[in-house]
C-alpha cells in the first residue's frame, strides 16, 4: 500500500516521532485495517523523502508497542486491536463526541441521568481512564504465549468459581497490597460488579433489606433495587457511612466503599470502620458490601487497607474489579465471600457458569503473577498523579468559592460552593462555555438530598493534561 505521511520538517518533533505517530493513530482509527501490508522502510523512506534510518525506527517502535507485526521475508502488517482495546477517536472533540454518544448508556447510568445535546470543547468524565495507558504489547505478548500453549482444557468450560490459577493470583495480589485475608477457594471471578452482585442478591436471599451511602455509585444501587431488594438509603458524614442511622432498622446488609467513597473521596477511618463491623457482628446474617473500585489510586500516604482484613466475624463480602485499574473492556471483578456465605453458594451458586472466558483468565493470571500488573499499577499511577497535580495546580483560583474535596485518592474531585450556588447553575454556567462537568445530585438516591446539592465533580482520568488545563480555564471563565 501507498502511505502518505504528512511531515512538519520545520517542526520540534522528529521525523521518525511524526512517522511513528501517525500510522499509530491511523491504525488505531482503523483507517489502517489490521493485517493490512505496510510498504517497507526502504520504500516508505524513498517516498517521503526521508533516510532509511527514520523509517525503519518509526517501524521498529510500532513493532515493539504491537501495533505492527515484523514477518520474516514478507515485511510489516497491521496488528489487530480487536478485543483488546476501543480504537481511539481521532480529536480531542471526536472523544467527546464518543463520550456523549455512550452518555445514554454509561454516562446517565452513573453519572445522574443528564441528557446532553452539545458538543464540549471538555468533558470531565468521572468514568474515564486513560487510554492511552493500555500496556497493548505486553498483553499481545500474553495473549499469544497463553495461545501457543495449546491447553485444550482452556476451551472447555471451567470452574464456575472460576479458574483457580487466576483466583490464587487475585489472592496473592489483595494480601499482599490491600490486607485482604482469604483463601482462594472463597473468591468468585465474574464478568464484572453487575454480575456479582446478582449472584450475591441470590444468596442473601431477595428479602434482604440492603443500606447503601448516599450519594453512591448508582450502578449497584440499580442492580441491587432492580432484582427486589429494599434499598436504605444511609447519609454520609465526614467520616462516611452514618452507622447511628441503622438502629431500629432492618438492613441485613450494608453496601460501603470505605477506602474511597464514590463519589464523595471520603476515607473512613478506623474508628468508623469498627463501628460498622460492630454493627454487622451484632446478629448472624448481617454482612457489609465492601466495594473496592480505585483503592489502587491514592497520591497522598500509602492505600488504606480494606476493611475485609479487619474483620474477625466473617462478615464482609469483597468486591473489586479491574475495570479502573487496567480496563473496563477486560470485564473481570471478583467477589471474595466469608465463609458462612461460601456454604450457601455451594448450595444455590455453584450451578452458574462462570461469565469470563477461560482464555481471558489465563491472560489476566499470567498479567498478575508475572509481575506486569503492578509495573503497570505503578506507571498509571505516576500518570495519574501528573494529571491529579495539574488539575489541582488549575483550580488553585477557585479555592476562594469552592472548597475542593477527594483530592488525595481516587480519579476526580468535587467542587463544594461556599456561597450555596444551585448545582444545576453550575452546570448550566459550564455547558455554556463548552465544558462537561457532573452534577453530585445525579449521585443520590433520595431526592432531598440532590436538591439540597451545590457541588459538582470534575473526573481527569480519560483527559490528557492540556485538556485539563484547558477545562479548568473555560471552567474559571464560566464561574467567576
Amino acid at each position: 500500500m501507498e502511505l502518505i505521511v504528512p511531515l512538519n520538517v520545520q517542526g520540534d518533533r522528529p521525523l521518525y516521532e511524526q512517522i511513528y505517530q501517525y500510522i499509530k493513530d491511523e491504525i488505531r482509527k482503523g483507517n489502517i485495517r489490521p493485517e493490512k501490508q505496510l510498504p517497507s522502510s526502504r520504500d516508505l523512506a524513498k517516498s517521503l523523502k526521508v533516510s532509511r534510518s527514520t523509517t525503519q525506527l518509526a517501524y521498529e517502535q510500532l513493532v515493539s508497542e504491537g501495533y505492527l507485526e515484523a514477518v520474516p521475508r514478507k515485511g510489516y502488517f497491521a496488528a489487530s486491536l480487536d478485543g483488546i482495546f476501543p480504537p481511539v477517536a481521532r480529536s480531542a472533540v471526536a472523544r467527546t463526541d464518543q463520550k456523549r454518544e455512550l452518555s445514554s448508556g454509561m454516562e446517565q447510568e452513573n453519572a445522574g441521568e443528564q441528557l446532553f445535546s452539545e458538543k464540549m470543547e471538555v468533558d470531565f468524565s468521572p468514568r474515564g481512564i486513560d487510554l492511552e495507558g493500555f500496556p497493548y504489547a505486553t498483553w499481545r505478548k500474553i495473549s499469544r504465549a497463553v495461545l501457543k500453549e495449546e491447553d485444550r482444557d482452556l476451551f472447555l468450560k471451567g470452574d464456575p468459581q472460576g479458574d483457580l490459577i487466576l483466583r490464587e493470583a487475585i489472592r496473592e495480589y489483595l494480601h499482599a497490597a490491600r490486607g485482604v485475608n482469604c483463601d482462594a477457594s472463597q473468591i468468585i471471578i465474574g464478568a464484572g460488579n453487575e454480575y456479582l452482585l446478582m449472584l450475591l442478591s441470590q444468596l442473601l436471599g431477595k428479602d434482604a433489606v440492603i443500606a447503601m451511602e448516599d450519594p453512591t455509585y448508582r450502578q449497584a444501587y440499580r442492580v441491587l433495587s432492580g432484582v427486589g431488594h429494599k434499598v436504605l438509603p444511609v447519609g454520609i458524614d465526614k467520616n462516611g457511612f452514618c452507622v447511628k442511622e441503622l438502629e431500629d432498622q432492618t438492613a441485613q446488609a450494608a453496601y460501603v466503599m470505605p477506602s474511597h467513597q464514590f463519589p464523595t473521596g471520603i476515607v473512613m477511618p478506623v474508628k468508623r470502620r469498627q463501628e460498622l463491623l460492630s454493627w454487622a457482628g451484632e446478629l448472624p446474617g448481617r454482612y457489609l458490601i465492601e466495594d473496592d473500585y480505585d483503592s489502587e489510586f491514592r497520591y497522598k500516604g500509602k492505600p488504606i487497607p480494606a476493611l475485609q482484613g479487619m474483620d474477625q466475624t466473617g462478615s464482609v463480602v469483597y468486591m473489586g474489579t479491574f475495570s479502573k485499574a487496567i480496563a473496563p473492556a477486560i470485564r473481570v471483578g471478583y467477589m471474595v465471600l466469608p465463609e458462612s456465605l461460601l456454604s450457601v453458594y455451594r448450595k444455590k451458586g455453584r450451578f452458574y457458569s462462570s461469565t469470563v472466558s477461560r482464555v481471558d483468565q489465563r491472560i489476566l493470571a499470567n498479567f498478575i503473577s508475572g509481575g506486569y500488573f503492578e509495573r503497570h499499577l505503578n506507571r498509571m499511577r505516576e500518570i495519574y498523579k501528573g494529571k491529579h497535580d495539574v488539575l489541582l495546580g488549575a483550580l488553585k483560583p477557585l479555592e476562594k468559592r469552592f472548597e475542593i474535596k477527594g483530592e488525595y485518592a481516587g480519579l476526580h474531585v468535587l467542587l463544594t460552593d461556599r456561597k450555596g450556588e444551585a448545582e444545576q447553575a453550575l452546570l448550566a454556567k459550564a455547558e455554556e462555555k463548552k465544558v462537561r462537568v457532573y452534577g453530585l445530585s445525579g449521585f443520590c438516591m433520595e431526592e432531598r438530598r440532590a436538591k439540597e446539592s451545590h457541588t459538582i465533580v470534575l473526573g481527569y482520568a480519560g483527559l490528557t493534561e492540556e485538556e485539563i488545563r484547558k477545562g479548568v480555564e473555560l471552567l474559571r471563565e464560566a464561574l467567576k
